[in-house]
């Protein structure tokens, strides 16, 4: 039998007994440790903030995979993270010393057009659904930078461009199939172990390792009708206001986000990215105010592929950066909060940094708080300063001048926080996170978890 040891000069776990090069033999993926070949690109995620060093990363190419790889866990007590897409911005998919469970091989999407619904693994990312789907006219909603781990996404909730028309990712579940931490795979579903269901559409990681989720899809594409509209800082006041306005008012079939941002020419302006998720007539009668009312610098909206409009925010969170942001909800944008933000916003330090409101509501918030384990459904947007850098040494420049947009902007905002966009920010966060649902969750976390192996996470705490 394997046992471990805490390495007390290093923090590394050690495990003993052969246990390692028998867990190899045991998969049908890869098993790469610490020193071996390729090491130093299997343990990078997205946040180049992020440089833990685990002591083992599995690559898991199946099911079985995963159970073999939790079973290890289980019999050597080693820390535990589970990576898809690694895109979390506390990184949350990689430790120190442990071991790493990545399913980024085990990415199939399988689309029943008929149906109407696709199964994507464990490791699928968001492009892998989308490109899947539209093959056939059909999209959920998922994220806004295709990288990202479809099934992180959808376990934190899962806000995106569609949220508004067709409910969160998270809503869109059928079922999911996942690997508890004493090794069964159990499938959840509205009609089975309907409990765990419940809690996986907005619970996070927290009740093992879902190794595959069916998703609802609906009519849309291939070519759909987004585009941006961008504003010279002179107008940001009107042009924010006019965002706040029309935005409140939006159909659900209309998603408008907006960001205070820097220009090209190192001056500062303001944004509003639109989308409509329908009939390109009626997305062109329901922007034409918004397009007439303020004279922007560049009017970017048009016909885009869908495929394409979903990729198109990854040039603006590059992999390697450095990233750092901390998030909050709002139920309006008053004059007060947009002054608050407008008038700190021109000392951020990075070019590359942007203060984002992403639009969330509409079909969202008519699921009742109750019905799934995202409890945060009275917001209209989710808000949040992304810092985005490259040299360590701006680390606490660029950290604090997010935490001062952040700071401006609590007054106004909700109690409520997304999961997915949280940092290592402490329990009380995680708590108003899940707000009523909390209690709930932790009853699941006993059933399911008891040991709490899967707390590498926004933990709810057995």
């Amino acid at each position: 039998m394997a046992t471990v040891e805490l390495n007390g000069r290093n923090g590394e776990t050690m495990v003993h007994g052969g246990g390692v090069e028998a867990f190899r033999r045991r998969l049908s993926g890869a098993l790469v440790c610490r020193g071996e070949q390729g090491y130093d690109t299997a343990r990078a995620v997205w946040n180049g903030m992020i440089d833990r060093r685990p002591a083992f990363i599995a690559y898991c190419a199946n099911s079985q995979d995963v159970i073999e790889a939790v079973a290890f866990a289980r019999m050597t007590g080693i820390l535990t993270a589970v990576r898809s897409g690694g895109h979390n911005i506390a990184g949350a998919s990689l430790c120190d010393g442990g071991l790493v469970i990545d399913l980024s091989r085990m990415n199939r999407v399988r689309v029943d057009p008929i149906a109407r619904t696709a199964r994507a693994e464990g490791g699928a990312l968001l492009a892998d659904l989308d490109e899947a789907t539209q093959v056939h006219g059909l999209a959920t909603t998922t994220g806004v930078n295709s990288d990202t781990g479809l099934v992180g996404l959808t376990l934190g909730g899962g806000i995106g461009r569609l949220g508004r028309k067709h409910g969160l990712s998270c809503d869109n579940m059928v079922s999911a199939e996942i690997v508890t931490a004493d090794g069964q795979v159990l499938s959840a579903s509205e009609h089975e172990n309907a409990d765990l269901f419940w809690g996986l559409r907005g619970g996070g990681g927290n009740f093992g390792i879902v190794t595959a989720i069916t998703y609802r899809l609906h009519p849309l594409g291939p070519t759909v009708l987004a585009g941006s509209l961008v504003y010279e800082w002179k107008s940001v006041r009107d042009a924010l206001r006019l965002y706040a306005e029309f935005s409140a008012a939006a159909p659900d079939a209309l998603c408008a986000d907006a960001a205070l941002i820097t220009m090209p020419d190192g001056s500062h302006g303001f944004a509003i990215s639109a989308f409509y998720a329908g009939p390109m007539d009626d997305g062109e009668r329901i922007l034409r105010p918004l397009r007439q009312a303020l004279t922007p610098v560049a009017d970017r909206i048009g016909p885009i592929s869908y495929v394409q409009l979903q990729k198109a925010g990854d040039a603006s969170f590059p992999r390697g950066h450095r990233f750092y942001w901390k998030a909050q909800f709002l139920r309006e944008i008053t004059k007060a909060a947009g002054d608050a933000l407008i008038d700190r916003f021109p000392s951020v330090p990075s070019p590359r940094s942007f203060f984002v409101f992403q639009q969330v509501g509409g079909a969202i918030g008519r699921v009742p708080r109750a019905a799934t384990a995202y409890a945060n459904r009275g917001a209209a947007y989710d808000t949040f300063p992304v810092s985005i850098w490259t040299d360590p040494a701006a680390d606490e420049t660029n950290m604090a001048w997010a935490r001062e947009m952040y700071g401006a902007l609590r007054p106004f905002a909700m109690e409520g926080v997304y999961v997915n966009n949280l940092g290592d920010e402490g329990d009380d966060r995680v708590k108003a996170a899940y707000g009523e649902n909390y209690d709930r969750l932790v009853t699941l976390k006993r059933k399911y978890d008891p040991n709490n192996l899967f707390r590498l996470n926004q933990n709810v705490r057995p």
